[in-house]
């Protein structure tokens, strides 16, 4: 198996091609991109680069695929890297800078020609640029040390990308130029998988022996996108914002009187929890009120979506510990009792399902109740107990998890990662005293090192707990901060983040035809609409200047301010009553089938569609359609105007 290359010159033919040579390998055969037809050529060993090329100002650390747009495809390159750590004897790094380059020779990446793609390349850079992404030349990323021990053989003749776990090949889309060429075998030291994700490692000592903790998560390509745009499962079994996370302890025996490196690991052990979307169709809907509205929906293949979840998550890890931490009071029990009616049709052994009332439990903010779930779940966490590579002896002895614990709430973030923080825990406990790392009388919050500042999510809710398991003032404080971010960025902002997910994971590919889908750019909301905000912040702007006024009369300022006090609380008013029209939806897949749905279900109200009943009636906004794919914000869904231009805005379908 050839290794990746690790840094790579390119080279620009004017408007020919693009010329990739690697740097370090002596005998390589370097790759050419032919900018007119967009074949993919692997020249042969030591070729020269052509003589009118240029040399890219740039060191390209690697190529991350190829994205085709409306009016180019592009080549997508990594131009600045991150070393996060050397693990297990291999370097991993974060991607930190990118390019893209247009194959079409009459294109501008940086200045495109029509602004549907200049649109559309934002998206891709924003991605790039808001994401995590982390990678290894010579180390599998996307699997788990078991998933990796157990196909070690076949690995030694298999590239890193054919390697890589499908869910967590974050670019698999954007490599699949590269992937379906007939010379992809050859093409296998060009493919660089990365991961979404994070990483994080510490070293420390305990009694003489080395430890190192590391911590991976890793995202699945799969229903991602944003808190409130991605929620729930699809047809196809997939549900939303679904993570992987992989606690890995390596142990010396012995560090005592000698100088250590990587090779002497003589403990290697692994434990992996999974979160994600409760496994049922529903979704929340953005009003710009501070708790959306709720839409659950009793579809007739519930039951069979969440039978194909379930069994490809059982075929992969085991058994399966389901934990449901949506309240079961208010806003979130229609979701809960959804999830119970579905998981109880299933007929799967494997997978048990336990419900923990967390908020009831851990009220007060009583966060060492969570012990109250660990002690009814020990019994299966015994059972599934954890990946085991002991080296000490001639034949390595395994031991194997048998099982997971999938763990959700509404958003699979705060009340998720306190649980998920607590079974690590007692997990890495456990495991030190098998060890016998740690003795009989000692227990992990004796050493700070290991239990404290490890895990962290600077997005999530309640980390001075899973830092420090304590609940802090200082901790509510951040806490509250973090949820006012929380509500602007998802009612102002994600819409164009849930583009860029779309985009880049092919969810939606676009077609090469920008004119049609200049609705992706038009706002077509009535006149009314996308007036009132002007006429808030111009009396919030009068407000303001009517207190530098002289005070000649002071009745004359109490009806000035009054007038525009008036006028500003109405502006407000209509703009919260009309909130779905002002929410940032996406445009390339909008939620459209579960803001307008009316089928059985469950929906908690019909906030920010404007007035309702016999008034609203009279006085109601007309509405038109907006978005592409015939979607209206906030309105009714209109079809495309004829079968072409539905085909030329784009497809749902993913390719790859």
């Amino acid at each position: 198996m050839k290794s990746l290359y690790q840094r790579l010159s390119l080279f620009v033919d004017g408007k020919d091609a693009y010329t990739f040579v690697p740097i370090e390998s002596l005998g390589a055969q370097s790759l050419t991109i032919r900018r007119a037809t967009g074949d993919i050529v692997l020249n042969p060993p030591n070729k020269a680069v052509p003589p009118t090329a240029t040399r890219y100002e740039k060191t390209v650390y690697g190529i991350l695929g190829m994205i085709s747009l409306a009016l180019s495809e592009y080549i997508v390159i990594m131009t600045g890297r991150e070393h996060r750590a050397r693990f297990l004897g291999h370097d991993i790094y974060r991607a930190a800078d990118f390019d893209i380059l247009p194959l079409n020779p009459n294109v501008s990446a940086q200045f495109p020609s029509h602004p549907v793609e200049g649109h559309l390349l934002a998206l891709v850079r924003a991605h790039l640029s808001g994401g995590y992404f982390l990678f290894s030349y010579t180390f599998d990323l996307s699997r788990r040390l078991q998933a990796q021990w157990s196909e070690s053989k076949s690995d030694t003749t298999r590239p890193l990308w054919k390697q890589a776990d499908d869910r967590f090949f974050w670019n698999k889309f954007l490599q699949s130029r590269l992937i379906d060429t007939e010379i992809a075998q050859e093409l296998s030291p060009y493919i660089l998988p990365i991961v979404y994700g994070t990483f994080d490692l510490r070293t420390t000592y305990i009694h003489g022996h080395r430890i190192q903790l590391c911590l991976i998560s890793r995202r699945s390509r799969y229903r991602a996108g944003t808190r409130y745009f991605r929620r729930g499962i699809d047809h196809e079994g997939h549900v939303a914002n679904f993570n992987e996370t992989e606690q890995i302890v390596l142990v010396e025996e012995s560090a005592a009187g000698r100088i250590s490196n990587i090779e002497n690991f003589t403990h290697k052990l692994s434990f992996v929890q999974i979160r994600g979307s409760v496994p049922v169709f529903w979704g929340e809907i953005n009003t710009l009120r501070y708790k959306p509205d709720l839409q659950v929906m009793d579809l007739q293949d519930t039951v069979d979506a969440m039978c194909l979840h379930l069994e490809e998550q059982i075929s992969l890890y085991g058994e399966q510990c389901l934990i449901n931490l949506v309240n079961q009071k208010g806003h979130e029990q229609p979701v809960k009792e959804a999830y119970e009616r579905a998981i109880a049709q299933t007929e799967l052994p494997e997978a048990k399902y336990r419900y923990f009332d967390f908020h009831n439990e851990c009220k007060h903010m009583r966060w060492d109740r969570i012990n109250v779930l660990i002690e009814k779940m020990q019994e299966d966490l015994i059972k599934f107990g954890y990946f085991h590579l002991n080296m000490l002896q001639e034949e390595p002895a395994v031991k194997i998890q048998k099982g997971v614990v999938r763990t959700n709430c509404m958003d699979n973030l705060d009340r998720t990662n306190v649980v998920q923080a607590a079974l690590a825990k007692w997990t890495l406990n456990h495991q030190l005293k098998d060890l016998g790392v740690l003795t009989e009388g000692e227990e992990l919050d004796d050493f700070q090192a290991l239990s404290q500042d490890f895990r962290e999510s600077s997005g999530a809710l309640k980390t001075d707990f899973t830092r420090t398991n304590k609940r802090t003032k200082m901790g509510l404080v951040e806490d509250g901060y973090k949820s006012v971010m929380r509500y602007i960025r998802n009612n102002y902002f994600d819409g164009a983040r849930q583009d860029g997910f779309d985009l880049v994971t092919g969810a939606w590919t676009p077609r090469k035809n920008p004119i049609t889908a200049v609705s992706l750019l038009a706002d077509t909301r009535p006149l009314i609409i996308r007036s009132v905000p002007y006429v808030a912040s111009f009396s919030l702007f009068m407000i303001c200047a009517g207190l530098t006024l002289p005070r000649t009369s002071d009745y004359s300022l109490l009806y000035y301010f009054t007038l525009w006090f008036m006028i500003a609380a109405l502006s407000i008013i209509f703009i919260m009553l009309h909130g779905i029209e002002y929410v940032s939806w996406p445009r390339l897949i909008p939620p459209t089938d579960i803001i307008h749905y009316k089928g059985p279900g469950f929906r908690s109200a019909h906030h920010g569609k404007g007035f309702m009943g016999p008034w609203g009636q009279k006085f109601a906004v007309p509405r038109k359609a907006m978005t592409a794919n015939g979607v209206v914000h906030g309105g009714r869904k209109r079809a495309p105007t004829n079968y072409i231009e539905e085909i030329e805005k784009g497809t749902k379908s993913r390719v790859d």
